[in-house]
């Protein structure tokens, strides 16, 4: 892991190089990433059949995409009852969740006297991308079809990643399908995103797409923002743990292990803490935590290039350094948690106090585990029901209101030299022989 102090000669280096552009901006990944829309853009299904085949090592033909009705019944009979308890503990609060964020319709009279508002519809036909890989994330399938269904989408589209011999998950079929799926493809990587935006012959073109996913993933998501809305860019992993003194180092380092370990390589993990006793027990923790971990190759691996344990000055130091990483998940272990989280306005989610992990908010406790990664918080919320809504200003005006609005009107159209947008409004008041 890469270890500084705000007391080293060259704290302002290091520090630039750990808030350096994540994986989602990179140039090699993007180009590699547009090689295989434009793969699929040209030879649709043709396209995914190789690429299925380069990246999983499966050989499908295109009526193999599609996961099969017999499929989802076996997947149903090996789901153990401490799985469906899981599934439905998740889905209940996910759901509840959803269900008081959802955008109601709204109308107010404006200074004219007319009707204006807004009318939330649901998409009609969503994409979800759920990983697959080195993890089947079954809790994503929780944290983003509920959501659409929720909202009230008619057709819920998956694409998740299968293993050589074109095989998904059970437990994560069984999540997708229980969640409201109505179709789920057996298609992962940047090629699944571009088949759902630009849809081929055996994939419709869904309207908008969700989901987190590696670099490639994301890179394909930006590049192919406007054939589809994008939700955000949920990119590798990421936590910043902000501690003081009153911390606990092994719960500290338990929580950076656990984000580290997805398998991408290009997950983000941070301490930044105003102790060095919280420091140097940490880096302790995590040398004694990490071989027990089943998964230590790929965790060590992120800790390598993207792990930082970093002594700062002040509280307001760390807070500052926070905000500018505008981390994913963001852990709040200082005496005055409350407070402190108040001031931080970036992170994708933030989990306060020391009985907070951030495994909660990836498995139960109801917000969407879809957050904004590479310093993209700043920018973009996580994943909530309302964006898988449509919002439509509706406007009602009557000549009485008319009449309010024509001086206006008339004003700014003989400023901005649109005679026609004055008369489009002036018409509906002149007598039917002036209109001639």
């Amino acid at each position: 892991m890469n270890v500084i102090s705000h007391r080293e000669a060259d704290f302002a280096a290091q520090l630039r190089r750990m808030l350096a552009p994540s994986s989602l901006f990179d140039a090699a990944i993007e180009e590699q990433t547009r090689a295989i829309v434009e793969a699929v853009r040209a030879r649709g299904d043709e396209a995914l059949e190789e690429l299925t085949e380069r990246f999983n090592g499966a050989r499908l033909t295109p009526d193999q995409f599609a996961v099969s009705q017999a499929e989802f019944m076996a997947a149903a009979l090996q789901a153990d009852e401490s799985l469906r308890a899981a599934i439905a503990e998740t889905s209940k609060n996910v759901g509840a969740f959803a269900k008081r964020s959802r955008r109601k319709n709204w109308s107010m009279r404006n200074s004219h006297g007319a009707l204006v508002g807004e009318k939330f519809d649901p998409f009609g036909r969503v994409g979800i991308y759920i990983p697959g890989g080195a993890a089947p994330l079954v809790s994503t399938a929780l944290m983003t079809i509920p959501l659409a269904r929720v909202a009230g989408c008619r057709e819920i589209v998956v694409c998740t990643p299968c293993d050589r011999h074109g095989a998904v998950n059970p437990a994560l079929l069984h999540a997708a399908r229980g969640a409201g799926a109505t179709e789920i493809y057996r298609l992962g990587g940047a090629q699944a995103i571009a088949a759902m935006a630009l849809g081929t012959g055996v994939i419709r073109k869904v309207n908008k797409i969700f989901g987190p996913g590696n670099a490639f993933v994301v890179a394909a998501k930006r590049l192919l923002f406007g054939y589809a809305a994008i939700d955000l860019l949920p990119g590798p992993s990421e936590l910043l743990v902000l501690a003081d003194e009153s911390a606990n180092p092994a719960c500290i380092a338990a929580d950076l292990l656990a984000q580290a370990e997805h398998g991408s390589g290009h997950e983000r993990v941070w301490l930044l803490t105003t102790s060095e006793k919280i420091l140097r027990a940490t880096r302790k923790e995590i040398e004694r935590q990490l071989p027990k971990r089943a998964r230590r190759d790929f965790i060590e691996s992120a800790l390598a290039h993207n792990g930082w344990l970093v002594r700062v000055a002040d509280l307001e130091q760390g807070i500052e350094l926070a905000n500018q990483l505008a981390p994913e998940h963001l852990e709040v272990m200082c005496r005055d948690a409350t407070r402190i989280t108040c001031r931080l306005v970036s992170a994708g989610a933030i989990f306060v106090g020391r009985d907070s992990p951030t495994v909660l908010g990836d498995y139960v406790a109801g917000p969407s585990h879809v957050l904004p990664a590479g310093g993209t918080g700043a920018s973009f919320a996580g994943l909530t029901v309302d964006q898988f809504q449509r919002r439509t200003s509706v406007v009602e005006y009557n000549k009485s209101a008319l009449k309010q609005a024509l001086r206006a009107v008339r004003k700014f159209s003989e400023m901005e030299g649109l005679d026609a947008h004055g008369w489009s409004a002036e018409i509906r008041l002149r007598p039917k022989a002036a209109r001639k």
